[in-house]
């Protein structure tokens, strides 16, 4: 989804074409930023579907979600375009244990204000059967430009994602770290495809929400390559000297330097049901971000495979998941999608340890030998008759009841 509008936060407007030049760029403080940032500090953002209880169709109840919350969760919602989604943002954590359980506790709070108000709530990665037609843009400053500018671009997103931000000491250090991990945005999405079924009917998609919004949204998917920091901010400086962006999340990439947080944000996932694979997947993305770091420090040469070779192994990765192969871009070759997916686990074992991750990947294996999401919901709608409330509704109650068992499990752990 679009980068969304933290609670409290203002932006300015600027004229997106026609008038003055901004006095104040939107590179300003940013390298700096970046030169300040910790190594590898941890912030997860999940999205909720704001659900009928009785349908389990989408319901346009953002507003009444943020009113009725109370600190300290109410700093953790934000909106994400439209009325009948919601996101949970947790803080900046100096562990992925912390972040993971901040995540767990988030969930579990925005279920029980969502039961106060008579809503449920679930996670994949588009909606199987509610028209966009029917969903709202919310109204902010933020959406109202987005709605101006795209139109039926932004309409038809309704879309529902998993995002991590990780620490990067170095502007050109997180420029470097950003190209190189655009080569495995492949393998992260084939492991957490969770969106087959859309518009009422199974798509031969695993994930749909990429053809949704990634194939749609401008400045969108995978990047070009960009040698250093000079050379990625003279680009964000000719979009916004051309009026082709007022703000930085303007730029929508699957893999992006956050200009606001001073991390490198990964944007390509599926949003998650089961509260383990959330997780899994999270800890996996940090991994490789923490593994290239390394790589760089180390002094040798990161990953700057061709844009169309990389959504080559995008496009296998929508269509097919777990169940397809993807091109390994070094020795040219196919490999089923999981052993590609294994052999990320054995790259990244190295940093594993350091940083607490071994408990969060341990779900993988079984998702590359059970299935992930997309396989499930594929699974359930043929075992079911092709009943998509039916098979909605075991995700509304693994949304919730896999969050209680990461809970319980955290707890049980801890005494």
């Amino acid at each position: 989804m679009p980068g969304g509008i933290p609670r409290g936060r203002c932006y300015a407007r600027r004229r997106m074409a026609g008038g003055q030049a901004p006095s104040r760029s939107i590179l300003d403080g940013v390298r700096e930023r970046f030169d300040a940032s910790t190594d590898f500090t941890v912030g997860i953002e999940e999205e909720y579907q704001l659900l009928d209880p009785a349908t389990l169709g989408l319901v346009n109840r953002f507003e009444e979600m943020t009113d009725a919350a109370e600190e300290p969760l109410l700093g953790h919602l934000a909106g994400e375009l439209i009325a009948s989604e919601i996101e949970y943002r947790t803080g900046r954590h100096l562990t992925f244990a912390d972040a993971a359980r901040e995540l767990v506790e988030g969930r579990l709070a925005t279920l029980a204000l969502a039961d106060r108000l008579g809503i449920a709530l679930g996670i994949t990665g588009v909606h199987p059967f509610s028209p966009w037609q029917e969903q709202r843009i919310i109204d902010t400053p933020h959406y109202r430009r987005v709605e101006g500018e795209l139109g039926y671009i932004a309409w038809i997103n309704n879309t529902w994602s998993l995002h991590l931000h990780a620490g990067v000491r170095g502007a050109d250090r997180a420029v470097a770290v950003s190209t190189a991990m655009r080569s495995v945005l492949p393998e992260l999405l084939a492991l957490s495809a969770n969106s087959a079924i859309y518009a009422g009917r199974p798509t031969r998609l695993h994930s749909t929400r990429i053809q949704v919004f990634t194939k749609s949204f401008p400045r969108c998917g995978i990047p070009d390559a960009y040698a250093g920091w000079e050379e990625y901010a003279r680009f964000v400086g000719l979009l916004e000297r051309t009026a082709s962006i007022v703000e930085s999340t303007q730029i929508w990439w699957s893999v992006r330097p956050h200009h606001s947080f001073g991390t490198v944000e990964v944007r390509i996932c599926d949003g998650q049901t089961e509260m383990g694979e959330a997780l899994a997947v999270a800890a996996l993305t940090l991994a490789c971000i923490a593994a290239f770091a390394r790589e760089h420090d180390e002094g040798r040469r990161l990953p700057v495979h061709a844009r169309g070779l990389i959504e080559e192994n995008l496009w296998r990765a929508e269509r097919h998941g777990l169940e397809g192969r993807l091109i390994d871009l070094d020795r040219g070759v196919e490999v089923p999608a999981p052993e590609a997916i294994a052999t990320l686990l054995e790259w990244t074992a190295a940093v594993h340890e350091p940083l607490g991750l071994g408990p969060f990947l341990a779900a993988i294996p079984g998702m590359l030998a059970n299935g992930n999401g997309a396989m499930r919901q594929l699974a359930r709608h043929a075992e079911l008759g092709g009943d998509l409330r039916a098979v909605h509704a075991e995700v509304v109650e693994r949304t919730r009841r896999s969050a209680e068992e990461a809970l319980a499990a955290a707890t049980a752990g801890a005494a």
